[in-house]
């Protein structure tokens, strides 16, 4: 890997997959974050990045002209029902976990492209096919992420670029500190997507959880939400 960036939300992720991406070899990491001194990694390159800020998605493309893997995460959930939340904040979510990466996509293509088509990490979630009550907001803006990464795959698949989207259920970041069940470590997610990028895997579910709520896609919409009720149950009753 000539160069590899990330912005994964919350320390922990930022420097598990800075550090993985070191041990595979990589010859330079880049990674960011909107406070660029809580991240220190030795033999990293740190970069300030607002992916909501086009400004600042456009220097970091411009910083990282080398990169050939780009690694998205950055996300927020601010906990926003559609009906009854706000507006404001649904479209901060869909800004970020949406908008955000795509823009991210956007400004490296031709970097990407330059260093032979490289590829493209979309981490995203096992939200991207159910919602609940306090996090529908979160998952319209992962299913949007879902299908922009879908149509993103498409689009660069002539020009070489692999475009894999990466799904989990929690992993142990400060956004599920609230939730007292079994999270992925951050360094296994990281694992997880760098493995599938050396296989050219479109799709990789991190987790056990993942892969059974894909499983249950095939399901009625009245089938599946009476499954998903019971395995949260189970999961929150572990």
């Amino acid at each position: 890997m000539d160069g590899s960036t990330s912005q994964l939300a919350g320390k922990k992720a930022v420097v598990a997959v800075a550090q993985r991406l070191l041990e595979r070899g990589a010859r330079k990491v880049y990674a960011t974050a909107r406070r660029p001194e809580t991240v220190d990694l030795p033999g990293v390159e740190v970069l300030p990045l607002d992916i909501t800020d086009p400004a600042s998605v456009r220097a970091a493309a411009e910083a990282a002209p080398d990169v050939s893997l780009l690694i998205n995460n950055a996300g927020i959930s601010t906990g926003t029902d559609l009906v009854t939340g706000s507006l404001d904040a649904v479209r901060h979510e869909l800004e970020t976990n949406m908008f955000g990466h795509l823009g991210m996509v956007r400004e490296f293509l031709p970097a990407l492209a330059r260093n032979g088509g490289g590829a493209i990490v979309n981490v995203l979630s096992a939200m991207s096919w159910f919602g609940g009550k306090g996090a529908n907001a979160y998952h319209l803006t992962k299913a949007g992420a879902w299908a922009m990464t879908n149509g993103v795959r498409l689009e660069l698949a002539e020009q070489g670029t692999l475009v894999t989207a990466v799904h989990l259920g929690l992993a142990d970041t400060d956004m599920a500190a609230g939730w007292p069940v079994d999270k992925i470590a951050p360094s296994d997610l990281a694992d997880a997507a760098l493995d599938g990028v050396e296989a050219g895997s479109a799709e990789v579910l991190a987790d056990q959880w993942s892969r059974d709520v894909k499983s249950r896609l095939p399901l009625t919409p009245e089938e599946f939400n009476a499954a998903m009720d019971r395995a949260l149950a189970a999961l929150l009753a572990a």
